[in-house]
């Protein structure tokens, strides 16, 4: 019989011989005899012995072979763990390494990139609300019975200089525009916007007009909605030679105070005195090279003289201000017909800001002393105050400067303190009154105060860059200085009245009388623009919370964020400490 392998079922010797039950134990497997010879028997264990060492040996090789695929697989674990490792330790070390605010003010690292992810996205929302609203207000005033493009050939709207330098759109990482020096609207040709004729939207037209684009179009990217830090601050504003490592125009408070660039902003209507306000300003400034001039002239071509051409042509008298000084100016002109008010000119007038250190606006009709910049800088300076604004209604011109050193005659000044709501077909609003004038109670400094005046203004170039005239705003005359000056109030500026007065006013009085009574005003043409300004006082008081009993349905929202309030105060503080009450339209004579 052939003998079978089986599985054992009993303990085997552990010597191979036959034990109690007549099994023969070689330790794996038992045998049961069958009675076949000792040579067969011997044959069959042999054979049995030698498949049973393959079977082994096999063995032995697939244990050899798996632990060596163990072994790789583990070498390349170890390999892909140490790679992402390291990737992340790289990314840690880029993005955490500095978590400290920067000179700027700004954040760095991971948190920077967060807060500027949440910026983005948030200004993008707003841009979307922003064209959503203005659309819908536009589907509701706009008929598009005509398509009239006003200033379509910018050479014979845009009367300037020659260029010097290309103005780049392109803003630091912080959002703010970077300032160039020498600039010029010239050098914008293919750069303009076209915008709404707002004074025409209003009446159910399209009229669109071409203008330059605002330095910084999104004022909310600039003070943030808090108090702008004094680094941030400084990153505004040109010096007129560059630094000479980094050659940026930009060098802060670095900056030779006598280097420190200025731009004058002046809206003038038909006003004869223009071209002399402009060569004033030149004529008298220690150091013309860092003035420049923007004019938004509103004339009735072939009747009314431009702003930027001299009495006396160039070619005969090359050495006249507006001849010598030809590429700081820049005159934007308008067809008179179109004028609907100074705050819309003057929002234009603001278009023309470039980025210098300081901004001034002045009305068209103002004598300047000499040396009037060193002297105004000085006085600014003084406050300490990088959110100052010197402003106020000036004295007149009559009696005032010295014809033959240039200097001022006064030791008085005007200061901001008066105001009084009055009514009208637009609804009641406050009116800045004449305001007291007499010798500084403090001297070496300027003054606190708490209005601003349209008239005189003088500051750090941001402030016409965070709170620039609101576009939508036709045919307001009064209004316009509450409006300005609460905004800029939320934003963290601080008024001042100035100690010296600099410059001077040529008003309607006197022997002045009869020159200043030709000059013809802006509501010439009220007729084509009836019941806007009603709609635009809306907005305005809106905007400032002073006519809480208007529903906020009924004024328009268009673009409220770049021309509304700041975050850095509320205008509920500046009505409880000054006295005014929005509700009753009251105010406490008290200042």
């Amino acid at each position: 019989m052939e003998a079978r392998s089986r599985r054992r079922n009993a303990p085997s010797s552990a010597n191979g011989k036959n034990d109690n039950n007549g099994h023969i134990g070689n330790g794996i497997y038992d045998v049961a005899s069958g009675g076949d010879s000792d040579v067969s028997h011997s044959a069959a264990r042999m054979q049995r012995k030698a498949k049973r060492k393959q079977r082994v040996a096999k063995a032995r090789t697939r244990r050899r072979v798996g632990g060596r695929n163990n072994n790789n697989n583990t070498a390349a674990m170890c390999l892909i763990s140490t790679v992402i490792f390291l990737l992340y330790f790289l990314v840690c070390l880029v993005f955490f390494s500095n978590l400290s605010d920067g000179s700027d003010g700004e954040a760095r690292g991971m948190r920077g990139l967060v807060k500027k992810t949440k910026e983005k996205l948030k200004r993008f929302r707003d841009n979307h609300r922003r064209g959503a609203a203005f659309a819908e207000d536009e589907g509701a005033i706009i008929d598009n019975k005509s398509n009239i493009n006003i200033n379509s050939n910018n050479s014979n709207n845009i009367r300037n200089s020659n260029a010097n330098n290309n103005l780049s759109k392109t803003t630091t990482a912080s959002g703010i525009p970077i300032g160039k020096w020498p600039v010029s609207i010239r050098d914008e040709e293919g750069m303009f916007e076209d915008i709404p004729h707002i004074g025409s939207a209003y009446m159910g037209k399209d009229v669109k007009m071409t203008v330059p684009r605002l330095w910084a179009d999104d004022p909310v990217a600039i003070h943030q909605n808090k108090l702008m830090s004094r680094e941030r601050a400084l990153s505004i504003g040109t010096c007129i030679t560059p630094d000479p490592k980094t050659k940026s125009n930009n060098r802060g408070d670095k900056c030779p105070l006598s280097e420190r660039t200025i731009f004058v902003a002046i809206a003038s209507y038909r006003d004869w005195q223009c071209r002399d306000t402009v060569t004033s300003i030149l004529s008298t400034a220690s150091h013309p090279e860092r003035v420049r001039v923007g004019v938004v002239d509103q004339i009735v071509d072939g009747v009314d003289g431009s702003c930027d051409v001299p009495h006396v042509p160039c070619s005969d008298d090359p050495d006249q201000p507006i001849c010598l000084y030809k590429n700081q100016i820049d005159v934007f002109q308008m067809d008179a017909e179109l004028a609907v008010g100074p705050v819309f000119a003057r929002h234009i007038g603001h278009r023309l800001y470039r980025g210098e250190y300081y901004a001034m606006q002045s009305d068209a009709h103002v004598t300047f002393t000499r040396g009037w910049d060193d002297d105004i800088v000085s006085q600014i300076e003084a406050t300490g105050d990088e959110m100052a604004v010197l402003s106020t209604y000036l004295t007149d011109i009559v009696n005032s400067i010295d014809p033959m050193t240039g200097l001022s005659k006064r030791h008085t000044r005007p200061i901001m303190c008066n105001t009084e709501y009055e009514g009208g077909a637009q609804g009641k609003h406050l009116r800045h009154l004449s305001q007291p004038e007499g010798v500084p109670d403090i001297s070496g400094m300027p003054q606190l105060q708490p209005y601003w005046a349209a008239g005189y203004s003088f500051s750090r170039g941001h402030f016409v860059a965070t709170v620039p005239y609101d576009l939508y705003q036709p045919m307001i005359f009064q209004g316009e200085e509450m409006s300005i000056g609460l905004r800029g109030f939320t934003v963290g500026y601080d008024y001042f009245a100035p100690e010296r007065s600099v410059c001077f006013h040529s008003y309607a009085i006197g022997k002045n009388t009869a020159a200043r009574n030709k000059v013809p005003h802006f509501w010439e043409h009220a007729q084509s623009f009836k019941g806007v300004g009603v709609k635009a006082m809306k907005r305005l008081l809106g905007i400032v919370n002073m006519n809480p009993e208007v529903p906020r349905s009924d004024w328009d929202h268009s673009e409220e964020a770049k021309y509304g309030l700041g975050g850095a105060r509320e205008t509920s503080k500046f009505y409880e400490v000054i006295g005014i009450d929005v509700v009753n339209k009251t105010t406490q004579r008290h200042l």
